[in-house]
């Protein structure tokens, strides 16, 4: 999803001056063709060129497995840049084996922050951010984080969200599920729900007492569920769940993002979606203490509620009687963010101005 709009400023730049050339490299970080697979085809992204096929393991056995094989590959076809996106480990690793063959690494969605180091991903962020040279930002408030740290402006760019260039250069491609006439579902008359944070899914009677507040604030309403494989684990041995809980399999991006599209609102304690809720204007509810992307609650339609779940019915109550923020769309979240990352990238690479 990060990367689409990147691949195809990059083609096109290609077929205008020839003067950059990529090279896609797959980890096989996320190996699942759900959770992968399908997002490439969807997306229209191209096979990559190498897949390192790291496949499953511990944090620290995917990031040394990273390393080791994406630096075999950089010792064997060495490249001017390095190029990450997002906060996941594949992120991480890819960075620190680029810069010890003294390969600058470029980040994109620097900067952002939750301040919470219990999350794999802001070690990720935190790393990653130490090392790199040029700074890709989605926010003034990751603007910010960076220049705290130290960062000089020259380095930092901000471009917008290539998520969001994605989510609009594919608005009119969303297509509902298989399963929207079996559960009956009507545009603005459901919930989406996605749960996979430790501290929301780890420990079976706090998932419980989630879900059971989300059942009871819904009202009736069906509440659709995309069960990520972390939750899934908690979730198999519980005998009783809510009759309005409606469990599905992960969805491919289109479909996903037509369920997003059509509820009546979205729980979740995944910072991407909330991003994608605020363009389309859907409220959203974050079931976690902490955000590493704020303006989606200062501009947009999220609200953070905490993982007590006491803290669900006021906001389920607050939305029913139509009291919910309408929000707006942040700068720069235009859909043009991957056109100016490649402009930069040939300012940076080939001397251009």
């Amino acid at each position: 999803m990060k990367i689409s709009s990147i691949i195809r400023a990059l083609q096109l730049h290609q077929q205008q001056s020839g003067r950059l050339s990529y090279r896609l490299v797959h980890t096989g970080q996320h190996y699942d063709a759900r959770m992968s697979g399908d997002f490439f085809v969807q997306l229209g992204i191209p096979d990559p060129d190498v897949n390192l096929e790291v496949g499953s393991g511990t944090q620290a056995e995917q990031a040394a497995a990273i390393m080791v094989r994406y630096e075999k590959l950089l010792l064997e076809q060495r490249s001017n840049l390095c190029l990450v996106v997002g906060d996941v480990t594949s992120t991480m690793a890819c960075s620190i084996a680029a810069q010890k063959l003294c390969i600058p690494v470029a980040h994109v969605e620097a900067g952002i922050r939750s301040g919470d180091w219990t999350m794999p991903e802001e070690i990720n962020r935190m790393v990653t951010d130490a090392i790199t040279n040029y700074f890709f930002t989605t926010s003034e408030s990751a603007n910010r984080n960076l220049r705290r740290a130290g960062v000089p402006e020259e380095s930092i760019f901000f471009v917008g969200n290539t998520m969001i260039d994605t989510l609009l250069a594919n608005m009119e491609r969303l297509k509902p599920p298989a399963f929207w006439d079996e559960f009956g579902l009507e545009n603005g008359r459901y919930f989406v729900l996605t749960l996979h944070r430790p501290a929301n899914v780890d420990v079976e009677v706090q998932l419980i007492a989630l879900l059971e507040a989300i059942g009871k604030g819904s009202r009736g309403l069906p509440v659709v569920f995309p069960c990520h494989p972390r939750t899934a684990k908690t979730l198999n041995p519980i005998k009783k769940l809510p009759e309005n809980l409606r469990l599905v399999d992960p969805q491919p991006y289109l479909e996903f993002n037509y369920l997003v599209k059509h509820a009546k609102a979205v729980i979740t304690d995944s910072g991407g979606i909330t991003e994608e809720t605020t363009v389309m204007g859907v409220p959203c509810m974050t079931l976690r203490d902490t955000t590493e992307r704020p303006e989606t609650v200062t501009i947009g339609t999220n609200e953070l509620l905490g993982i007590d779940p006491k803290s669900i019915r006021p906001a389920m109550d607050r939305l029913f009687a139509g009291a919910w923020k309408t929000g707006a769309i942040p700068e720069k979240w235009d859909g043009k963010t991957g056109e100016r990352i490649v402009e930069v990238l040939d300012r940076l690479l080939c001397g251009v101005r």
